[in-house]
């Protein structure tokens, strides 16, 4: 075909006119790499505005699912302002010191052996070893809520303290709650915990009037979240399946000024609850089933 100049300037313009708009109707993707909306330099995070999270926007189905999702549990109540004396029963020392803890001191009733040795596993696991891990378990957990913790001792004396020594650093710290940890050494087949409660004594020294409805109701605290935390039962020898025994004969009790109890976590000397009681991982619940009855007491 002969070569026409008008033929050739029509294509050249038409091909321009498709370029151009080629190029404009490219130019959103292209500016999306280049620059973002927000004016930041390419690959820099956009900001949000304080308190608001990043995300789909409000109207997209994402986030119409995320607004359903449930809370999270609240936080644990602070013990912020609140003493607790823990009294870890009984010093792994106690049984190279025979002379002195069975000396005789004044308990309000009657006098009694200043402390003892504690019973133990058939395997060998010390109670006062038990009560020395729960009660540093415990103590951190309390802690952790804010409280202003206190041990009796932490094996840093070569045995004791005597009870009355003991219901005296409760009594002196003006404890909030005190807790007496022990486990017990009855036979087998006597299985679960035990929480002990101080019977109303008027006698001597000891006068427990102002405090035998406090520590019931600590005791109370203590058992329902004890059960709750470790999944064990209450003893099925002793508190008629309430698991709370009201007793007069110990000293920590009788000569306590503030709300107290002595919890026992379960008997050494039955197997399966030895097993429990031998275990970390169960000393953990433990200690954390003690520390909610606590919270619960106080913040109550």
């Amino acid at each position: 075909m002969p070569y026409d100049h008008r033929n050739t300037a029509r294509r050249t313009l038409a091909l321009a006119l498709a370029a151009t708009g080629c190029c404009a109707a490219l130019a959103g993707c292209g500016a999306s790499q280049a620059s973002p909306p927000t004016g930041k330099p390419a690959g820099q995070p956009t900001s949000q505005p304080a308190g608001q999270p990043t995300g789909p926007s409000p109207q997209s189905p994402e986030t119409r699912q995320s607004s359903a999702t449930p809370s999270p549990p609240p936080a644990a109540p602070s013990l912020a302002g609140r003493t607790v004396v823990i009294d870890p029963g009984h010093n792994p020392g106690n049984f190279r010191h025979s002379a002195e803890i069975n000396r005789k001191v004044d308990i309000g009733t009657h006098r009694k052996e200043c402390d003892t040795t504690g019973t133990s596993t058939n395997a060998g696991y010390t109670e006062a070893s038990f009560t020395l891990d729960v009660s540093h378990r415990l103590r951190d957990l309390l802690a952790a809520r804010g409280a202003t913790v206190v041990l009796t001792h932490d094996a840093d004396r070569p045995f004791g303290p005597c009870i009355d020594e003991r219901a005296r650093i409760g009594n002196e710290a003006r404890a909030d709650a005190v807790v007496s940890v022990h486990a017990d050494g009855s036979a087998a087949g006597h299985r679960g915990f035990h929480v002990i409660l101080p019977a109303r004594v008027r006698e001597g020294s000891a006068d427990t009037a102002g405090i035998v409805g406090p520590s019931r109701e600590l005791g109370e605290r203590i058992a329902d979240r004890f059960a709750h935390a470790t999944g064990t039962a209450a003893s099925n020898y002793l508190g008629s399946g309430t698991g709370l025994d009201v007793r007069d004969d110990l000293g920590g009790l009788n000569l306590s000024t503030v709300p107290k109890v002595f919890v026992e976590c379960g008997n050494m000397r039955d197997p399966k609850d030895a097993q429990l009681l031998s275990s970390a991982q169960w000393r953990q619940k433990a200690a954390q089933g003690i520390a909610d009855g606590i919270a619960t007491y106080l913040k109550g």
